[in-house]
């Protein structure tokens, strides 16, 4: 049992509490009693309010059931259904005209438009890989992965062939982003006295080579004659190096196993190592040892023989839990675990704090700002909660109002329904608004749970609601002025292996208006990079004014008058249970929140939380309405159980499921999905922190 110390009422894990007095708060020569006695009013004040916006989630929803029970068999009625939701006020009035106040934003996050990388923070060698990749190698990027069209490099050293195709199509890239004023770059032998048709996209001279800019993103032609690959080269061209990850969310939430203090301690010292400048892992690679740092900024000689210094690391945001979870690292004086959502907020901007202070290795907001992700809110209301919150957390820190910024994440139905209200919740501070395919799939099932069954999950990426939802984020966010002053971006692609794939699909992300947009890895960043040379964002969405209406987005995605064969059914449930399979045990067993999972068809794929919690209520919604039993279900949870331990193998720390399946992390997969229908919102982390909970105990 957890041995708290007490701060000004409040009861704290010591060594929560030591990190916070002596390393964070000593950074700003902060007050510790001062602090803990603001943190105390703070909860005082806002933890009624979080559970009063919990009761609203559970009544309203409550309410929606009711209305689809009363009108089960019946034919959906969509102008009732909008009726009814007005009336109990899961749809609010939509605000006036309004264009969002936000001020002095870093120029990658309101101004540029590129990459975004979203990494776990508990794992410290990811989260420097991801802070360094705002600079990759076009080279290495092309010849490691299947985005170069070309045959597959030979093992056993650098294949010269693949090399050739890979320094080919690098000469295409820079025809295309940096035409000449007569030629093409594959006739270049002197980079010097290359010309340019627009002689303003070159910037400098830098250590390495020549530095360029296209459509606001920094192009480095590295010149090395004493390089294997410039040596051989008719320019001496070594590499070609992009700008690519402009930003990275640091994440404290979906992606990562936090369920208590120790948990929690790792990932605010991760965090604090990171905008501290001084993060740093050590390990093994080729049998010696390698120390990974943050990457040191850039400098670039301009015309006139003046130098500047561009930035070597991703801008960091950092993610915070929504509001539904508590964590035991601290507890009220009455022994209640503190809303974690609120002790996210003041600790992440304690550390943030120093950044703005001036008292980190590097900046990471030059502007002086605390970016924020604030996830899975639901509606206006809770939007307006945690801009009170960020308030509060300014005044107890002393910083100035709307220091921090905050990113919404439009992953929730009433928060999609009622994106405008929301936006101008926070209209102040607002630096980002992002779609989330897989949460935003999840909650569109929970919410119209007891309406019918759902539409087959891969037929979801066809569903009208779908195509208004990705539509309607973009176009509000334009009609509210976010262009020019924060990101508007799109999801994930979690096919890490697939480049070929993302190179052809991922531009979509910009062609929609997307000025940014989730990429797995730092290879995929540089990768992702080229479609926003081939595209200018900024001036697509001039040109976008349209908004989808609301009646498509609240077309609930029914399989009414379908019929399932049993091979159909069969195979539904075994891909969600594979996947749900797949992740839990990682989670539950090890820890582990993000990882490459072997999908069912053995394909590596990015999951997180919201991937487990579509397939959980995907299968509790068949359960429910009776296309599926409970054998057919424990059937597939069995069968997929042996093919993810068969998957798994290799992994010495792995924890076998079959053939006992009495297991926490099979034992918790059950539980997800046969009481996926009570689990609030259909989120999976209260199920997910018991068990983990449990398997911490025993080990």
């Amino acid at each position: 049992m957890t041995k708290y110390t007490n701060r000004a009422g409040l009861k704290v894990d010591p060594q929560l509490a030591s990190f916070i007095e002596d390393e964070v708060l000593a950074a700003t020569g902060r007050d510790a009693e001062e602090f803990w006695s603001g943190f105390a009013r703070l909860l005082e004040n806002f933890a009624p309010r979080n559970r009063k916006l919990l009761a609203t989630r559970e009544d309203l929803q409550a309410r929606i059931d009711e209305w689809h029970r009363q009108r089960r068999g019946q034919r959906h009625d969509a102008d009732a259904y909008r009726a009814f939701l007005t009336e109990i006020g899961y749809l609010v009035p939509e605000p006036g005209a309004f264009t969002i106040g936000t001020k002095a934003v870093d120029a990658e996050i309101a101004t540029m438009a590129g990459p975004q990388l979203v990494v776990p923070v508990l794992n410290a060698r990811f989260l420097l890989n991801a802070a360094n990749a705002r600079w990759g190698s076009l080279y290495d990027a092309f010849y490691g992965t299947d985005a170069l069209d070309a045959e597959p490099a030979r093992p056993g050293g650098y294949d010269e062939a693949r090399g050739a195709a890979v320094i080919a199509r690098g000469r295409n890239f820079l025809d295309e982003a940096l035409p000449l004023a007569s030629g093409s770059w594959s006739d270049v032998t002197d980079v010097a006295k290359a010309e340019l048709a627009d002689p303003a996209r070159f910037v400098g001279r830098t250590q390495r080579g020549f530095l360029y800019r296209n459509n606001g993103l920094h192009i480095e032609i590295v010149v090395d004659p004493g390089n294997p690959i410039g040596s051989g080269d008719r320019a001496s061209i070594a590499d070609i190096v992009l700008e690519a990850a402009l930003t990275t969310i640091v994440d404290l939430e979906d992606s990562v196993a936090a369920v208590d203090a120790e948990d929690k301690l790792v990932a605010y010292r991760n965090w604090l190592g990171v905008i501290r400048g001084d993060l740093e892992e050590r390990f093994e690679k080729g049998g010696r040892s390698v120390t990974r740092a943050l990457a040191e900024d850039r400098q670039v000689t301009l015309p006139d023989d003046s130098t500047e210094n561009l930035p070597g690391r991703s801008l960091l945001f950092v993610r915070n839990v929504g509001h539904l979870m508590t964590n035991p690292a601290i507890l009220t004086s009455d022994d209640a675990e503190v809303p974690e959502g609120i002790m996210d907020a003041v600790v992440t901007s304690a550390i943030g704090a120093i950044d703005v202070a001036g008292k980190g290795r590097f900046a990471n907001s030059r502007e002086g700002n605390i970016y924020i992700v604030k996830p899975k809110m639901h509606g206006p209301a809770e939007c307006a909660f945690t801009n009170d919150l960020f308030d509060a957390a300014e005044d107890l820190l002393g910083l100035p109002r709307h220091t921090i910024k905050v990113g919404i994440m439009d992953e929730e139905r009433r928060t999609s329904a009622n994106l405008a209200a929301c936006i101008h919740a926070v209209k102040d501070r607002i630096v980002f608004i992002n779609t989330g395919f897989l949460d935003r799939t999840g909650d569109e099932i929970h919410t119209s749970m007891q309406a019918g069954p759902m539409v087959r999950k891969g037929a979801m990426k066809n569903s009208a609601w779908l195509r208004a939802y990705e539509a309607r984020n973009v176009a509000i966010g334009l009609a509210h002025g976010l262009s020019g002053k924060a990101q508007i971006g799109k999801g994930m692609w979690a096919a890490p292996d697939r480049m070929g794939a993302m190179m052809e699909e991922k531009i979509a992300h910009l062609q929609a208006g997307a000025n940014t947009a989730w990429v797995p890895s730092p290879t995929a960043a540089t990768l992702h990079a080229l479609h926003y040379h081939a595209l200018d964002v900024f001036a697509l969405q001039e040109r976008l004014t349209a908004i989808p209406g609301l009646h498509e987005l609240l077309t609930i995605p029914l399989a009414e008058g379908t019929n399932w064969s049993e091979e159909e059914i069969r195979d539904e449930l075994d891909n969600n249970a594979q996947g749900l399979l797949g992740y839990v045990v990682r989670w539950v067993g090890q820890g582990i929140g993000c990882s490459k999972v072997p999908d069912i068809d053995d394909i590596g794929l990015m999951e997180d939380r919201a991937t487990l919690r579509i397939s959980s209520q995907h299968m509790a919604n068949w359960l429910l309405h009776g296309v599926c039993t409970r054998e057919q279900v424990m059937d597939s949870l069995k069968r997929m159980a042996a093919k993810v331990d068969a998957q798994n193998e290799g992994d010495p720390g792995y924890v076998r499921m079959a053939p006992d399946f009495d297991g926490v992390a099979f034992r918790a997969a059950c539980d997800l999905m046969f009481e996926g229908v009570s689990q609030p919102s259909g989120y999976t982390e209260p199920l997910l922190h018991e068990w983990r909970a449990r398997a911490k105990a025993v080990c």
